[in-house]
């Protein structure tokens, strides 16, 4: 890739009360870093850690021309929609001569679709390959008051069902908002399902990632003649990285190609395919 010389890039995370969690994400920068030497990488925290916000951006806009704000977040909630923006907003003023760009959230594509359909293999594996038919899935989101965010878990279960053979494919929410996981484990059990995968659609560990532990032993406790099996949080994934540098590319080059919400679609190899 090309050499961005005067362009420093603040990588965004969210933020957890759980240490682990803010540690694996400066973990994962680091490895950002090593991956992409040229490039000078900062880190900021949404919330719950630090750096905040407002101090990673002047850091980022010192000795730098442009800085790529590049935000670590799957959903666009309130965060990536308002308080992200705000604080850019503000930075400009701050720095007059520095371009701030903005780089979409990571986002429901074909990368997570892919992430996903990898976790649920793996599930598979660990459950002796059932048969899809009378296997449920639940993709497990963090839940959020913004009906869009939910709506990206929605539209990727939907995706993964056009990608598999499961008959039952649900989405369930580990806080704010419903259904919730154990209303769907109920839900597939009745339904006549003899295995459930739950896949969580998390970046990094965390205090929900340890709560969904605590939940699935309960569940696997209540459920007996059940078998469960469950994914794993996927902020390393080669994948990530990949769609990243993706992001940062595209905020450096104008002319670049844009990711489009029907990439990987049937009709993408068509010429005549058009957007109303």
């Amino acid at each position: 890739m090309t050499t961005i010389t005067t362009t420093s890039i603040l990588l965004v995370g969210h933020g957890s009360r759980n240490q682990a969690g803010n540690d694996e994400i400066r973990f994962f920068q680091q490895q950002w870093q090593a991956m992409q030497p040229d490039w000078r990488i900062e880190l900021c925290y949404i919330e719950l850690a630090d750096v905040l916000l407002d101090e990673g951006l002047s850091r980022a806009a010192q000795n730098a021309g442009r800085v790529i704000v590049v935000p670590l977040i799957i959903s666009a909630a309130g965060h990536v929609k308002m308080e992200i923006p705000e604080h850019i907003g503000a930075a400009r003023q701050k720095f007059p001569g520095v371009e701030f760009i903005y780089a979409p959230h990571l986002g429901s594509n074909e990368t997570l679709l892919a992430i996903l359909q990898k976790q649920l293999k793996s599930a598979l594996k660990t459950l002796a390959m059932p048969d899809p038919k009378t296997t449920g899935v639940i993709i497990l989101g963090r839940g959020s008051s913004d009906k869009v965010a939910n709506g990206e878990l929605a539209k990727l279960a939907r995706w993964l069902y056009e990608a598999s053979e499961h008959e039952l494919i649900d989405i369930a929410f580990t806080g704010i908002t419903h259904p919730r996981l154990e209303a769907m484990v109920q839900r597939q059990v009745r339904l006549g399902m003899t295995q459930i995968v739950v896949l969580p659609y998390y970046l990094f560990t965390g205090l929900l990632i340890e709560r969904i532990a605590t939940q699935m032993q309960r569940l696997q406790s209540q459920y007996p003649r059940i078998a469960f099996a469950s994914g794993r949080y996927f902020g390393f994934d080669p994948a990530i990285f990949d769609l990243l540098n993706r992001r940062v590319t595209q905020a450096s080059d104008p002319c670049a190609p844009q990711m489009l919400e029907c990439d990987g679609c049937q009709y993408r190899e068509h010429a005549e395919h058009h957007h109303h």
